[in-house]
């Protein structure tokens, strides 16, 4: 649609977070239009159809702590198919290059030092989660390996009191068309600019007056949805500034993680869902998912440094990495059955530059901090904002839906 002159309430960012706000004020009375950089709606969910035999979500794809999950009933609401099955990350690993022997050795250790993590957490006292390794112990490459895709970042980045306040209820689900498809389709009633950058919030005035790649718009409440490391960077400038809030977006840096899809020749011969990693006593690698619903190709998934890597090295580099890495689990043959389709990088797309946040140690608080009004009339969501499902695509559509709600408050409280 086209920007008007004016609103009662701007929302900034077509993710999640500013779709849930904007589904949350509808029927109030007010109006309102969401205000998006991109070309599509979905932010860092974005489902593309990677060859015509596979479906890729390029960013989220699970509906993590599904049984919580408000994306779940959204759902069953708007007809998507979900699929219920336990995820493959806790199976044997398919081939040899993860022994049974080794994997339960592994999971030990990784348990215990998440036992760790919870008895410190009891102290309040924060500190780099990478404190909680055991010295020596030969899976702490692994475990680092784990909290790259977990938090997007090594331990040593990640406040121990953070990773403590996260929900997870083990529940792990998908969208059989993708995740992205199904926050677009959620998106599709809401009033959305696309192709509109905001560059500056200029909230001195009675009104609030947003410069864009459009043109000016004034309103009388602005939810702002972006990731943190855009107003970290001042991508997007608050005029008079607003350095608390920089301050906060500093401490909840998004960390990098990224995919691949590679197509699989003569895919019967290999399992539905299969699980492929090796011991490889090293944190640069990446976990692979052998034919994701049956679907022929490999999904692999890095982070990290490791992933900043990849993605400072150009196209093709995580598909390279993961052939070499595919094929030194199962051997040189797979090579000739593997065809690059599809990869992200997102540290390099200028309007998320990262994947998820994570609090850097002594910044655990600052999630609540961001997440504050700012006169009663900026207003601020996403997952980085989430107290409980931060990294998450639920947790950051609950966010906008709070956020929607404190601007009705300050409405009635106003009037």
């Amino acid at each position: 649609m086209s920007l008007p002159s004016s609103v009662d309430v701007a929302i900034i960012g077509a993710g999640a977070a500013g779709l849930g706000a904007a589904h949350a004020l509808r029927g109030s009375g007010l109006s309102m239009i969401v205000l998006e950089a991109r070309d599509r709606l979905g932010g860092r969910a974005w489902t593309v159809q990677a060859s015509p035999e596979v479906t890729f979500d390029v960013g989220c794809g699970w509906l993590h702590s599904a049984d919580k999950n408000s994306f779940v009933p959204i759902a069953r609401q708007l007809g998507f198919a979900i699929n219920t099955d336990l995820p493959p990350w806790g199976d044997r690993a398919f081939g040899d290059a993860f022994p049974e022997v080794e994997r339960k050795e592994f999971i030990r250790a990784i348990d215990a030092f998440y036992e760790r993590l919870r008895e410190a957490a009891k102290t309040g006292e924060d500190a780099p989660a990478a404190r909680y390794l055991e010295p020596g112990n030969r899976w702490n490459p692994m475990i680092e390996a784990v909290s790259t895709y977990v938090n997007g970042s090594e331990l040593d980045r990640v406040s121990l009191l953070d990773m403590g306040a996260y929900e997870d209820t083990t529940f792990n689900w998908r969208v059989r068309a993708g995740y992205g498809t199904l926050i677009a389709a959620y998106g599709a009633p809401c009033p959305v600019a696309l192709n509109c950058n905001v560059t500056l919030v200029e909230h001195s005035g009675k009104r609030i007056r947003l410069e864009t790649s459009q043109g000016i718009l004034e309103a009388g409440k602005v939810i702002v949805t972006v990731p943190t490391n855009l107003i970290a960077d001042e991508a997007i400038c608050f005029s008079p500034a607003l350095p608390v809030k920089l301050d906060a977006a500093r401490g909840l840096p998004l960390g990098v993680d990224d995919k691949v899809t590679l197509a699989l020749e003569d895919a019967e011969a290999f399992p539905v869902e299969g699980h492929l990693r090796g011991a490889t006593m090293r944190t640069a690698m990446g976990t692979y998912l052998i034919r994701p619903f049956g679907q022929p190709c490999i999904d692999g998934f890095f982070g990290g440094r490791f992933a900043r890597e990849l993605e400072d090295a150009g196209d093709g580099a995580f598909a390279a990495q993961s052939i070499d890495e595919i094929a030194g689990f199962l051997g040189n043959d797979i090579r000739r059955k593997l065809k690059p389709l599809r990869e992200s990088r997102w540290a390099h797309d200028p309007f998320a530059r990262g994947s998820y946040s994570h609090a850097l140690p002594g910044h655990a608080g600052d999630r609540a901090v961001l997440a504050a009004p700012v006169d009663g009339r900026l207003f601020f969501a996403g997952e980085a904002t989430s107290p409980l499902f931060f990294t998450t695509a639920h947790g950051a559509r609950d966010s906008g839906e709070r956020a929607a709600k404190e601007v009705l408050a300050a409405v009635g409280g106003h009037n």
